[in-house]
């Protein structure tokens, strides 16, 4: 039996060709376009750092490792806030140094090089896939988070009163120098709070948020919906809470990109918000809150706050899964986090006790001739 021949590829022209395919997938709704990106700037990054000349063949799972490795180390930039210094969890946090990849990003690159080498084996661009012999993982945290992505019922309702009571804009440092006034149509406090409070009640995927039209937004026998367009081409229409729909109709009252614009969240130059705009409305509303009912969170930390207090509130769990945009309601778990003291209150007012206590409440009263 003849050897199988292989194309050998350089890594630029397999990726350049991948990157094509995952793409295409779109246009079938295999993937959602948000989806095909990820893969994409994953096997950009991968190209980059295996080495775009490099024949694709000739890669061994120790190229693979050190790929791998090199991606953990490389600096998150997303971690960055306006002053360039670490707004993330866990090590570095304000201290201006950015920390390398997080176990789920690293988790992540790896299951899109993974799915690159896939492809390559059956198209014949490699004899062997060399994830077969990688042995590089992303370090698993166990036990408890040291950092809970959800915020208390008391740090989510801090953060939706200071969207709803935004501070005095008239006067806005610039740097080192004087204030400076900001003009009327540079005012975004209004389309900030309708950022949070979408976020924290209704949990959408920061993809999902930027990619909201103004025509997504509907009235049906006088209730608000979202169609929310999701992962996969899926759809779903959620109803917005009475102050969620106020909040919108206040902001669609003074949004500046007018009739032809079909993006609901614009910046103060009428541009559509990118994903990266989305953790600085946080973080400017978040300045607002009282310090001790604040916690730095990202939009994914926002969107584990819906998840944990809906659940936690007796809440239908299809329901949740609903509003999330879930197709399995296995996948609620990850995004449910422990509060404090829940525990604590599930017991001491048990369901399967709860007639006990009021009939003992009905003993008492009848005295003690009954």
């Amino acid at each position: 039996m003849l050897p199988v021949q292989v194309n050998r590829l350089t890594v630029q022209e397999a990726g350049d060709r991948y990157v094509e395919l995952v793409r295409a997938k779109t246009v079938t709704g295999a993937l959602s376009p948000a989806t095909a990106e990820v893969y994409a700037r994953d096997v950009a990054t991968f190209v980059r750092l295996a080495g775009p000349a490099r024949v694709l063949d000739d890669l061994t799972g120790e190229d693979v490792d050190a790929v791998l490795l090199a991606f953990a180390r490389k600096p998150d930039e997303r971690r960055r806030n306006g002053q360039g210094k670490d707004t993330a969890k866990g090590t570095g946090v304000g201290t201006g140094v950015v920390t390398g990849q997080s176990a789920a990003s690293q988790a992540r690159f790896r299951r899109s090089v993974s799915a690159l080498f896939r492809h390559a084996t059956s198209a014949g661009w490699v004899h062997l896939d060399p994830m077969a012999a990688s042995s590089v993982r992303a370090r698993e945290r166990g036990g408890l988070r040291p950092e809970r992505r959800a915020l208390t019922r008391e740090q989510a309702e801090g953060l939706i009163e200071a969207a709803g009571s935004p501070a005095a804009p008239a006067a806005e440092a610039a740097g080192s120098g004087a204030p400076r006034r900001r003009r009327a149509d540079q005012r975004t406090e209004v389309r900030d709070a309708l950022v949070v409070l979408l976020l924290t009640t209704l949990g959408p995927r920061v993809s999902e948020l930027v990619r909201a039209n103004v025509e997504d937004f509907y009235t049906n026998d006088g209730v608000r919906y979202w169609r929310i367009f999701g992962k996969g081409g899926r759809t779903r229409d959620v109803p917005l809470p009475d102050a969620v729909a106020s909040a919108l109709d206040a902001y669609l009252g003074v949004r500046a990109g007018g009739d032809g614009e079909k993006a609901l969240l614009l910046s103060w130059r009428g541009r559509r918000l990118a994903r990266g705009d989305v953790q600085a409305v946080i973080d400017r509303v978040q300045r607002q809150v009282d310090p001790g009912r604040r916690r730095a969170v990202t939009p994914h930390g926002l969107r584990h706050t819906t998840a944990t207090h809906l659940l936690a509130d007796g809440t239908d769990m299809d329901a949740v899964r609903r509003v999330l945009g879930h197709s399995d309601l296995s996948t609620l778990g990850r995004y449910r986090d422990d509060l404090p003291g829940e525990l604590e209150v599930a017991m001491g007012s048990h369901p399967l006790l709860r007639r006990r206590r009021g009939r003992a409440g009905r003993d008492d009263q009848a005295g003690p001739d009954a």
